[in-house]
Order: C-alpha cells, then structure tokens, then sequence
C-alpha cells in the first residue's frame, strides 16, 4: 500500500522530455530550471504543513508532464507559474483525502471511578514525599518510558532493576491503601 494518496502516474520519457524543452530549449538549462521549480514546490508544500511534500511534488510534476501536449504551443508566461497552479490544486485534493479526527471519548466518572480517585489521592497523602515523588516521576509519561526510567535510577543514583523494586513496592502499599479505603467507604 503506498503512503501517498495518490495514484503514480506511468508516462513515457518523451513526456517528460517534451516537458523539458517546454521549459527551456536548453537541456541544461531545463535541467537546473527543472530542479529550481522541484525544490521551491517541496517548499510551498513543507510550509503548508503538508507531510509528503515530496510526493505531492512529483504528481504535480506528473499531472504537469501529461498536460504539455496540450499547452505547450499557447501556454504564455513563465512555466514555473503553471506548475505552481497545479500545486495549488493538488494541495486541496490532498486537503479534503486527510481524514477528520475523531475526538476522543468523552468520559463519564462513574460514583465508583470516582471513589477510587479519591481514596488514591487520599494514600498518596500517606506516603512519605520521597515515595511520593518517586512513584509520581516513575509512572509520568514522557516519552520513551525506558529511556525516562533509565534516567531516573541514574538522578536517584540506583540501579533500573532497583528502581523498579522500589515502584513495585509503593505501588502494592498503595493498592493495600486504596483497597482499605474502598472497603471503609463501603460500609459508611
């Protein structure tokens, strides 16, 4: 499955020759104006946050390729500006192929989901600030959550495996905490 969402268009090399000429009769010099127009359409599209710009260049130069047979003999002006046309074109068709987020879930807190918050904040309290601190940054979600554990055993001078002993060990007095807390609100 190919990342683009667009069909590669196959087209002979006389195409893309005839292309060429159209910009300049030059080879050489349609060769460099070739180049200029590539790097200033993976611009435009870069810019526009576009996250293939690369491939929305090549089917603008593509749908460019195709229509030169017809263009090439009345077209007045300076070519660039016709493939900046066709980029305009081919950003909106890439526009409306994105597909809309969907937004996430809305979720509703149940008197159970709540009360187990609340008896989780409540052991937190109890736990001595170092604990605290530790099973807080531990479980903290940033990024690469091996890497951040690895950077937090060397910030508290420890191993990683120590680390994690010492996690497991204050998340299981936690879950004895909030077990306990559950069970009492239960009966009150």
């Amino acid at each position: 499955m190919s990342s683009t969402p667009f069909k590669k268009k196959e087209f002979a090399q006389e195409a893309f020759d005839q292309m060429l000429t159209w910009l300049n009769p030059d080879r050489e010099e349609a060769g460099k104006k070739y180049e200029d127009i590539r790097k200033r359409l993976i611009t435009i599209f870069t810019c526009r946050g576009c996250l293939m710009p690369e491939d929305l260049t090549d089917e603008t130069i593509d749908r460019v390729v195709m229509k030169i047979p017809g263009i090439a003999g009345s077209y007045v002006g300076d070519p660039a500006l016709y493939f900046f046309g066709v980029a305009k074109y081919v950003f909106h068709e890439y526009i409306r192929k994105i597909p809309i987020p969907v937004p996430p879930p809305v979720v509703h807190f149940t008197r159970e989901v709540e009360q187990q918050y609340s008896c989780l904040e409540e052991c937190m309290q109890e736990l001595t600030s170092k604990n605290r601190e530790l099973i807080l940054e531990y479980y903290s979600d940033e990024g690469d959550k091996i890497v951040h554990r690895k950077r937090l055993a060397g910030k508290r001078g420890i191993e990683l495996n120590a680390l994690r002993i010492q996690a497991c060990r204050i998340r299981a007095v936690l879950f004895q905490c909030v077990q306990e807390c559950l069970k009492r609100h239960e009966k009150a």
